[in-house]
């Protein structure tokens, strides 16, 4: 291995140069590697760089793991992944970059990842579009207040009405629809609304006016969208000024009949609070996050006719995981290159990604 030394002024700066190949390292969970990395993606990597060990880890104890980070120079991430702190790094000398084939990255990274140098990319671009999508349906979905009617309609006693009445007020068209967060899914369903006719308000205090307006969108406080949305849909990330920000109160502030989605997190939206107006059917929810998470056996909100609860699906699934895979391999092939990567992370998002 060369020494190449170059100096302009001070500090002088020192790269090198080498043959060798660079080393990937697996660390995800087994059940998630088969369908993020198939094997013409495999295949696909190896032309890109060597892979050390057919394991997929998901704990770095022990001595194959050992032997692995020592040759490391990208770690491919995912679901299952152990979090990357100062130990790994001390074990894996050679390591450069960090390519996440999944969607957030905030509990697997200590921020001294950042401090010693690496680069690091997240898919999670990638899987905000099938949340984006899922929102969607929901949206339409809710709006016509399908879950309800389907149940209503699988119970009718015979020669009753099948609960299709005209002019009964659901349905999207026309609707206000309130966005908690322009995160990237929350951009993305921003980019959907305009097919619709629809009135868009958005909250997120870090979104100017002339930007919201760019998203289509009318720039509101958090009271004044709870006002004024026949659905509300939530794209924020979980911080400390974010938990329950639709509390008692705001949701108090939602019209009769509102509906509120939430693919964002759990802990945004009071539980309890909002088990209260479901049961009193005030409003109806579509949850695909909860907290907690899950909700325990019997909670109140699954029996409800009003309430959709599914099990955190709305990211990618089957199908949808091997655009992470495929994204990944990408942008290892442009990191070693040197072009800029589509899925970087800088350590200032950090704190303030979902």
């Amino acid at each position: 291995m060369g020494v190449e030394r170059f100096c302009v002024e001070w500090p002088c700066v020192e790269t090198f140069t080498s043959s060798r190949r660079s080393v990937a390292v697996f660390a995800l969970a087994p059940w998630a590697f088969g369908d993020v990395f198939p094997p013409d993606l495999v295949t696909r990597l190896r032309q890109l760089v060597d892979v050390a060990s057919e394991t997929t880890f998901t704990s770095f104890e022990g001595p194959v793991a050992a032997a692995a980070l020592a040759e490391a120079d990208i770690l491919l991430t995912g679901w299952g992944c152990p979090r990357i702190d100062a130990d790994v790094l001390a074990a894996a000398p050679r390591l450069r970059a960090l390519v996440h084939a999944a969607g957030t990255v905030k509990a697997r990274l200590d921020p001294v990842v950042f401090e010693h140098g690496l680069v690091v990319s997240s898919a999670a671009e990638v899987n905000a579009v099938p949340v984006a999508d899922y929102t969607m349906a929901m949206l339409v979905l809710g709006a016509k207040r399908a879950f309800s009617r389907a149940r209503r309609y699988a119970t009718a006693v015979e020669g009753t009405p099948r609960d299709w009445l005209p002019g009964d007020d659901t349905g999207l068209h026309r609707c206000t629809v309130g966005v908690v967060g322009a995160s990237r899914i929350g951009r993305l369903v921003l980019h959907r609304l305009r097919s619709f006719d629809v009135e868009v308000l958005l909250y997120d205090p870090y979104v100017t006016a002339a930007e919201a307006a760019r998203l289509g969108a009318e720039p509101v406080g958090m009271d004044d969208l709870c006002r004024r949305s026949d659905l509300v849909t939530v794209h924020a990330p979980a911080l400390p000024e974010t938990h329950h920000l639709l509390d008692a109160r705001r949701l108090d502030l939602l019209p009769e009949g509102a509906v509120v989605v939430n693919t964002a997190r759990g802990s945004l939206i009071d539980t309890e609070a909002l088990t209260r107006l479901c049961v009193t059917g005030a409003i109806s929810t579509i949850l695909d996050v909860t907290d907690p998470e899950p909700l325990p056996s019997g909670h109140p909100l699954f029996a409800l006719p009003n309430v959709l609860i599914t099990p955190h699906l709305a990211g990618a699934q089957g199908r949808e995981l091997r655009r992470l895979g495929e994204f990944a391999v990408a942008e290892v092939g442009r990191f070693l290159k040197g072009a800029p990567l589509l899925g970087r992370v800088e350590p200032e998002h950090l704190p303030y990604i979902a």
